[in-house]
């Protein structure tokens, strides 16, 4: 959450850090703002709402600045306005900062600074540190570094910081817990960013900041330290990420971009790792630790949002195929509920970013106490990632749009080939189920493909039910994640009230809400619970709901009960949830834009949730 820019060097700082702020909007857009330094002046310049207001907003002011640092807000503490965007100065107007992330003890703290005298001019915890660091520096005659670092050793929650001081025109002042940081390297200049998307247009060096560093970047000079003043050695990763990957490419959003890259990404997934024909799975980080995994006691895995869906699939598909318990956690509640985790566990951790907060502070309590720790991140260089045992990337690529869509399918791709390896080697399934998986897994690219080109009866869908108040999604077996799913990119896009139910357990409840006016979405594909859900769908038509189906080609009875239906290629029921998920995707999609929203920025909505 929230999208942090900065640059030092000799170039115009002004233009690269709008570019970047326009990158990493998808991390926040409440409101927005510039700090540039030039001739011992700080220009701050912040508007409420979107990038594109601020851009408006400073139009005939002085942009002239070789050093500068920007920030796009999704708020936390105090409403989106003028006075509570970023950056923030400090008392004597000396220093400007921006934050990613929350301070908890930031109350206690105000309290002592205003005894002292200090005045706020917003509400928030951003404008409470650094008047913190202010005050330590004029009662310690210390450099801003060291007031950084004695404030950090005292407050508490998460950060990612960064600092410009008026009477030091080259430098800016970075530190991280929590919130992601990666420095770009250039020629005599220095790029920092919460991710590399605004980077990569100058450098595909960068350095990942690690927790609890502080960093000291000028034009020609990076060096990071930890909180106790000693120096460390910048580890330089090469970024694999290409400019087009985080452009729209001339599709109108980025979300439909990311939907119909789905074909390329889950090939990528797949690609060096799956051969069907040989009957073959290579990951390295399952192949060097898989005595671990089918030994497992048990797997928990921890997940939010779209990413706890993914893991609710999996489920499904070890305990089926490995004969491994598996418990599937929000990673919100499984920090906080005292979870009994014991050596000889496995968690699997799932995060588009790598950077959940929540998930963070989980795998952390998780490796405490002796679980095995397994990362299945999309983005390379993550934390979580860097705190796991063992991992896999999905390689699904910049995921722009704020509803998850190919990140999703990546996950899928990733935990269905990390099952069928831990059954091969554990021989829970028969060779010639694994051979016939294998050749489905392999063909789902192509399956994808025809699906998208379909798209054009979704949208007719879409249009028929843009005015519903209310969806109801339902699946059985492995479908009911993906019922969720569906219902969940529905929310978030369309700002529609939808639920996702088992099918089986409408009757104990939701059937209540079933009239003419409810459109009922039931992913049908042909799999072991299709005779039942059939039925369900008769108990809808009954009431006379409005069927929406996500059906198997082939299927002649599903239409008959159908107001609108959607075919998708046949698979094998583990291999279908891949499939049946992009219609409800489209769906999601096409309703949003129907009622007119950027369903590329949805209102409330961040990409990477870093704070709790």
């Amino acid at each position: 959450m929230c999208g942090i820019v900065g640059y030092t060097g000799p170039r115009q700082a002004y233009p690269i850090v709008l570019k970047g702020l326009k990158r990493l909007e998808y991390r926040g857009y409440d409101s927005s703002g510039v700090a540039l330094l030039h001739n011992g002046k700080l220009n701050v310049y912040k508007k409420k709402g979107k990038v594109a207001e601020l851009e408006e907003y400073v139009i005939g002011k002085d942009l002239d600045s070789g050093i500068g640092i920007g920030h796009t807000r999704w708020a936390t503490h105090g409403e989106p306005s003028d006075r509570n965007a970023h950056p923030h100065t400090s008392s004597n107007g000396r220093f400007a900062m921006i934050h990613n992330g929350i301070i908890e003890n930031y109350a206690q703290l105000k309290t002592e600074l205003q005894k002292k005298g200090y005045q706020f001019t917003s509400d928030t915890d951003t404008e409470v540190l650094l008047n913190f660091v202010e005050d330590i520096q004029n009662n310690n005659n210390c450099t801003l570094e060291e007031a950084l670092r004695i404030a950090l050793k005292r407050v508490s929650g998460a950060y990612c910081i960064l600092i410009i001081d008026s009477n030091d025109p080259e430098t800016i002042i970075a530190a991280r817990k929590g919130s992601p940081l990666v420095i770009g390297i250039g020629k005599g200049e220095h790029f920092l960013a919460s991710d590399a998307s605004p980077i990569i247009e100058y450098t595909k060096e960068v350095v990942y900041v690690n927790d609890y560093e502080l960093a000291i970047v000028k034009p020609d000079e990076l060096i990071l330290k930890n909180l106790g003043n000693e120096k460390v050695t910048p580890y330089i990763t090469k970024l694999d990420m290409e400019l087009a990957a985080i452009e729209k490419g001339g599709y109108d959003h980025f979300m439909l971009k990311e939907i119909f890259e789905q074909p390329s990404t889950i090939y990528d997934c797949l690609r060096g790792r799956l051969d069907a024909d040989a009957g073959t799975i290579t990951m390295g980080g399952i192949d060097q630790h898989i005595s671990q995994l089918i030994n497992a006691n048990r797997i928990m895995i921890i997940a939010c949002g779209t990413s706890w869906h993914a893991g609710l699939v999996a489920e499904y598909i070890i305990e089926e195929l490995c004969r491994i318990p598996v418990e599937v956690e929000y990673a919100s509640e499984f920090r906080y509920r005292n979870p009994i985790v014991n050596k000889g566990d496995v968690i699997i951790a799932i995060s588009q970013s790598g950077e959940t907060a929540d998930t963070l502070v989980a795998l952390e309590k998780a490796k405490e106490n002796g679980a095995f720790i397994f990362g299945v991140v999309n983005a390379v260089g993550s934390s979580i990632s860097r705190i796991s045992h063992a991992g896999a990337y999905t390689h699904a690529g910049p995921e722009i749009g704020v509803a998850s869509t190919k990140a999703f399918t990546g996950q899928l791709a990733v935990l269905m080939l990390m099952a069928l390896k831990m059954a091969f080697v554990k021989e829970t399934i028969s060779k010639e189920r694994y051979k016939q998986l294998l050749i489905e897994l392999q063909d789902v690219p192509e399956k994808v493909d025809a699906i998208l080109k379909n798209s054009e009866s979704i949208k007719t869908i879409a249009e028929a039910y843009k005015n519903a108040t209310d969806f109801l999604f339902l699946g059985r077996g492995y479908n009911f994640p993906i019922a969720l799913e569906g219902a969940l990119k529905l929310k978030e896009i369309s700002y529609i009230h939808a639920e996702g139910y088992p099918a089986a357990e409408m009757k104990h409840g939701p059937i209540a809400l079933v009239d003419e006016k409810l459109p009922v979405v039931f992913i049908a594909t042909k799999d072991s619970y299709h005779e039942k859900i059939v039925s369900n769908m008769q108990e809808i038509k009954a009431r006379k709901g409005k069927i929406i189906s996500i059906i198997t080609e082939g299927d002649v009875i599903s239409p008959t009960l159908s107001n609108h239906v959607f075919s998708i290629p046949p698979a094998d029921e583990v291999i279908a949830p891949i499939l049946s998920v992009v219609p409800l995707q489209l769906l999601s999609y096409y309703v949003g834009v129907s009622k007119g929203i950027d369903v590329d920025k949805p209102r409330n909505l961040a990409k990477s949730v870093t704070v709790e």
